[in-house]
């Protein structure tokens, strides 16, 4: 009798942050908490290493420094090459070999992602001449104005194209790792490395509910405490009258309040959260479509298949097949 030698363990996506002075610790992190080590529930499918143009000593916006050792030689091994943040005086110049280092690995297929001020980069090194991107908000004239050829969008809080993607300032940033996650691993891990940094695994709407306001003036009263009301609640029927009733104003004070903050309405949140819900259960359990319908306020498997559909342009079944054979490929 023959034995077969255990399948090799997958190869984890390796991700490269480049970084330099003075770097943003808060941007760095945000790369860090999605991408670096997770405690033994989470198991390990991305590897996070750090570079700079000139190794040493990288000065950071905290008031310390740290010490990178990498050369930009390190994106030449990257799946992933993340820039988080540009924080460089109005004006200043992306550095040559810094631009076509980018350039390079990119044409050689590595994705490159742009947190932030970051998008400067991707800009400098023409990764996104023609196409849709996203930067910090108050950063976001002054992108659209050195690089004419980029559609720079103010609003969004990321732009993914698969090869390139760019996202708002800071937290959006998060954002953005948790979303590229989701795409490489499927939703059920992205969801658990969310719930380790304790934040949603999408947030919804656009940076412009952050912006600086042009007048003053009360500020809508946040939709947080609703928002988690109704996640603990997916399994159940809930009307917009109902929220409202929930929040104490009106179904039209409510419907309002959705779109100046998250930009859609009370019941497309409320599906979003529910087809999320879906593709977890579909990844990580063998339940029949009627269960999970249920599992997830869609009432029936007829529903569920239908608005799955509209979601994804694919069936349940088909999500699952697709997510089982990805998932038997990287173990074997």
């Amino acid at each position: 009798m023959t034995f077969s030698p255990p399948p090799e363990p997958p190869v984890p996506h390796r991700v490269v942050a480049l970084l330099q002075p003075p770097q943003s610790t808060f941007l760095l992190a945000c790369a860090t908490e999605v991408f670096g080590d997770h405690d033994p529930a989470v198991a390990a499918r991305y590897t996070l290493e750090v570079c700079t143009e000139h190794p040493g000593p990288v000065r950071t916006q905290g008031g310390y420094d740290l010490l990178v050792t990498a050369g930009l030689d390190a994106l030449e091994r990257a799946d992933t090459v993340l820039v988080p943040g540009w924080q460089q005086p109005a004006g200043a110049e992306v550095p040559q070999a810094l631009a076509e280092t980018v350039r390079r690995a990119h044409g050689r297929g590595a994705r490159i992602v742009g947190i932030c001020s970051g998008a400067f980069v991707l800009a400098a090194a023409g990764l996104l001449d023609g196409r849709r991107a996203a930067t910090h908000w108050a950063r976001a004239e002054e992108l659209a104005a050195r690089f004419p050829a980029v559609r720079v969008d103010p609003a969004v809080l990321y732009v993914d194209h698969g090869d390139v993607a760019t996202s708002a300032g800071s937290a959006a940033g998060a954002d953005l790792c948790l979303h590229l996650v989701s795409a490489d691993q499927g939703a059920a891990y992205a969801m658990r490395i969310a719930r380790q940094m304790v934040m949603p695994p999408h947030r919804e709407g656009c940076q412009l509910q952050y912006a600086e306001l042009p007048t003053s003036g009360p500020v809508a009263d946040s939709l947080a405490p609703l928002l988690e009301w109704l996640a603990g609640r997916l399994d159940q029927p809930v009307s917009v009258a109902e929220m409202a009733l929930r929040s104490q104003v009106s179904a039209r004070t409510l419907t309002r309040r959705f779109t100046e903050q998250l930009g859609i309405s009370p019941g497309r949140w409320l599906l979003d959260r529910r087809i999320a819900a879906t593709r977890a259960l579909l990844e990580e359990t063998d339940l029949p479509v009627e269960t999970i319908a249920h599992r997830v306020g869609l009432s029936s498997a007829v529903n569920l298949r239908r608005r799955f559909h509209e979601a994804l342009r694919t069936t349940p079944a088909a999500y699952r097949r697709a997510f089982r054979a990805g998932e038997a490929g990287q173990a074997g």
